[in-house]
């Protein structure tokens, strides 16, 4: 029996946290063009690399265009002037939302949804640094919410890693809350930090895709980009594949995970909620890609932004 107050990947702790930074070099948040479209295509021409150029496209020179801007190799292979086209980047602060309420508390087989959520939250944090842009994060757990500025020094990110232990540790006695007024609150507390320009990453189960919580979220895209990360349990998927009996703290259900048309209804109804949710995300230009609990994080975040 483990006694540990905080047992590994049931909780997570600082350390967890900063050896995120090795996953943070092995990936690119932007990588290659179609992907960025995919997922980090928002409404301004900056990302994630900070400033300076970013390299858009070849295009068939047109007379008065700068002739400094003529690519050459394009241009003797195709036997016809082409011009290389930039856009210039701005600085792009970054906010890093995380979920820490009793639904994130859950996990069936390797880790629960709030330790992924943090390490997640992590690997972005070091990323941003790394490319130069300030980061900042708020934590919100079912006992209140912290908020760290986006600044432009490690001191910072440990700041904002230490919120994180602190509210994931609270899991253990904390009486739910639930997203939906917790992203409410969220969005009161920020809605003096971020004016325009900034990359929103939250991060969290999205438990019930509420109207209330697409309201606030569409919101925060007005003038902004924002990109949300859905971490789930195959569980909450799939059925076990036994009978058993299922509660929520109030009633009580016999469940049959042998019958297959019981299995397929469950499997079929979260992902049906879940390309609904998408799709109206979708009219606010809001990407959002999912994390599960079972497969390594590391591994899963490459692949999402694969072509690094």
């Amino acid at each position: 029996m483990n006694n540990e107050p905080f047992p590994k990947n049931v909780f997570v702790s600082l350390n967890d946290l900063i050896k995120m930074e090795r996953v943070s070099q092995s990936f690119s948040l932007l990588a290659n063009k179609q992907r960025v479209k995919s997922i980090l295509g928002g409404k301004h021409a900056s990302k994630l690399r900070g400033r300076g150029l970013d390299f858009e496209e070849v295009r068939n020179y047109v007379p008065g265009d700068d002739v400094r801007n003529i690519d050459w190799k394009v241009t003797a292979r195709t036997q016809k002037t082409h011009l290389r086209i930039f856009t210039e980047e701005k600085e792009k602060p970054v906010l890093i939302i995380v979920d820490q309420t009793k639904s994130m508390f859950f996990g069936s087989q390797h880790k629960t949804k709030s330790v992924v959520a943090a390490e997640l939250a992590a690997i972005v944090a070091f990323k941003v640094a790394k490319e130069g842009d300030r980061v900042g994060g708020i934590v919100f757990g079912d006992n209140g919410v912290d908020a760290v500025l986006p600044k432009r020094n490690r001191k910072n990110i440990l700041l904002f890693f230490e919120k994180l232990v602190k509210r994931n540790r609270e899991l253990k006695d904390s009486n739910p809350e639930g997203f939906e007024l917790g992203i409410k609150r969220v969005f009161e507390r920020i809605r003096n930090i971020i004016t325009h320009d900034y990359l929103i990453f939250i991060i969290g189960d999205f438990h019930r895709y509420s109207e209330e919580v697409i309201k606030h979220i569409s919101y925060m895209s007005v003038h902004n980009d924002v990109v949300l990360a859905k971490v789930y349990d195959s569980l909450e998927r799939e059925l076990i594949p036994v009978k058993y009996v299922g509660g929520d703290g109030k009633n009580q259900l016999l469940i049959n995970g042998l019958e297959k048309k019981i299995k397929n209804k469950f499997q079929k109804g979260f992902d049906n909620d879940y390309l609904k949710f998408e799709a109206e995300m979708k009219k606010h230009r809001i990407p959002i890609f999912k994390i599960n609990t079972v497969e390594d994080v590391s591994h899963q975040i490459k692949n999402i932004f694969k072509g690094s």
